[in-house]
């Protein structure tokens, strides 16, 4: 055993008349090896992106919401009329009438328009 283990610091199995054997499996294990390194850093390199457009969506979904408030303000009645003030319009003081249709008319109205 004590033979064995000088061996394997000395190096003498880099070096015997088999060591194509373990040259082939060395070369094997370091291209494992960055295979698995360069896996690892593209990994890394997504975790990073998917951290930067959630943040980059966070913020977009804020400005969304900031945007669709400032909308809701600016179609209230009162905004607008406002803004109509400085036109000099005016809202109106009579009352809007619904205007009814009876069928009838309705169905005589669209004979007009087809002949």
């Amino acid at each position: 055993m004590k033979y064995g283990v000088y061996n394997i610091l000395k190096a003498r199995f880099l070096i015997d008349d088999d060591a194509v054997k373990n040259w082939r499996f060395i070369v094997f294990l370091i291209l494992l090896a960055i295979i698995m390194i360069a896996n690892t850093q593209r990994f890394e390199q997504k975790v990073f992106m998917i951290a930067g457009l959630t943040n980059e969506v966070k913020e977009l979904r804020s400005e969304f919401v900031d945007k669709r408030s400032q909308l809701m303000k600016l179609k209230m009645e009162s905004t607008v009329s406002e803004k109509m003030l400085e036109r000099q319009i005016f809202p109106s003081t009579v009352p809007p009438v619904k205007i009814k249709v009876k069928k009838e008319e309705e169905k005589s109205f669209l004979k007009k328009i087809w002949q």
